[in-house]
């Protein structure tokens, strides 16, 4: 990077948005033993944390994977919270010049962690900068123009690099290679999505029946963010339609209201399940085609919708595109064509 690059720096912005911030510090795990689920991502998280505080060295750098709302930032914010160290935050959208990612790394003191959540969207040019920064701890910094330019190294401070993504195939190999812990979140299940809604229960003051927990478990996707964020919902209803528990009968009025089915699946997941059937006869069809008739953004599709579909049997990827199921034809009530389904 050139010097004159870090004149222009602006401060990079937090991920975090205000609402998201009332979120992490209400229901929020703070501790590992406090994070419900990923118990061999936990486990193994836990021993290189006290391997690095039992050598007083920082955390070999860390990258997360999975779909979104598994808890990849609440993930990064325990890390900074048992190395007892100080958490920077930004996104790879944000970091556009060398000079983005330079003012953050300088700020940096030994034993920090920098989190960076859609790494995988950083711009090439910002990435290389990144590579000695995680590797020899350095900045290369180039003075002057033309042929008269020379190279400086600066000195970081050792930092903790942990990276988020919901892509892993988008990231570079010599970037990822340069991660020393590579954790893949999977879907939580119903009994650990059930002990998180309990929990949050408790931190937001809100009564909630054995039942209308797991009620809300089942629906929730496999994914803590929904499971919380249903729950609120469901709170809203019960205080102004009930007594303020959340009952059985609570949850299913609200839930229905929600338009979230018993599977889980939303308005959105619906309407791609049948753009695929009744757009494209069931399929194959393309996800820039399925995206451009839905009228969606294709990496919304591919990040937040398809990976539960996949999981859940209601859609399959293939070579020449995506293919409804025929649970997914059962599941919306049509009729399962038998040229598809002998």
């Amino acid at each position: 990077m050139r010097v004159d690059d870090r004149e222009e720096v602006t401060p990079h912005t937090p991920i975090t948005a205000p609402d998201e911030i009332t979120y992490e510090l209400s229901l929020r795990p703070r501790t590992l033993k406090e994070f419900i689920g990923q118990e061999k991502i936990k486990e193994n998280i836990g021993v290189f944390i006290e391997a690095a505080l039992l050598r007083k060295e920082p955390l070999d750098h860390v990258l997360f994977f999975g779909p979104p709302g598994l808890g990849k930032t609440t993930l990064a914010t325990i890390i900074a919270n048992e190395l007892k160290v100080n958490i920077k935050t930004t996104s790879g959208p944000v970091l556009e010049r060398p000079g983005d990612l330079a003012a953050i790394l300088t700020n940096l003191s030994d034993g920090d962690i920098l989190f960076i959540d859609e790494i995988h969207r950083m711009s090439r040019v910002v990435e290389e900068v990144l590579y000695p920064a995680m590797e020899d701890f350095t900045l290369d910094i180039i003075i002057g123009q033309g042929p008269n330019a020379r190279t400086l190294k600066l000195n970081l401070p050792r930092f903790t690099l942990v990276g988020a993504t919901t892509r892993t195939g988008m990231l570079t190999s010599p970037l990822r290679d340069r991660f020393g812990v590579i954790c893949r979140l999977e879907f939580y299940t119903p009994a650990d999505l059930t002990e998180i809604v309990r929990r949050s229960a408790d931190l937001l003051s809100v009564g909630i029946d054995a039942d209308a927990a797991d009620e809300i478990s089942r629906r929730s996707r496999g994914t803590p963010r929904i499971a919380n964020r249903l729950l609120k919902r469901l709170r809203d209803f019960a205080q102004v339609k009930g007594d303020g528990k959340i009952t059985m009968q609570v949850a299913q009025q609200g839930m229905a209201s929600l338009d979230v089915d018993h599977l889980g699946l939303d308005d959105i997941d619906r309407k791609l399940i049948l753009t695929i059937i009744e757009k494209f006869n069931g399929g194959p069809a393309g996800v820039e085609a399925i995206a451009a008739t839905m009228r969606e953004d294709k990496e919304t599709i591919e990040d937040m919708y398809e990976p539960f579909l996949l999981q859940e049997g209601l859609l399959e990827r293939t070579p020449r595109g995506r293919l409804a199921t025929r649970r997914a034809y059962e599941h919306l009530g049509r009729t399962v064509p038998q040229t598809l389904f002998p």
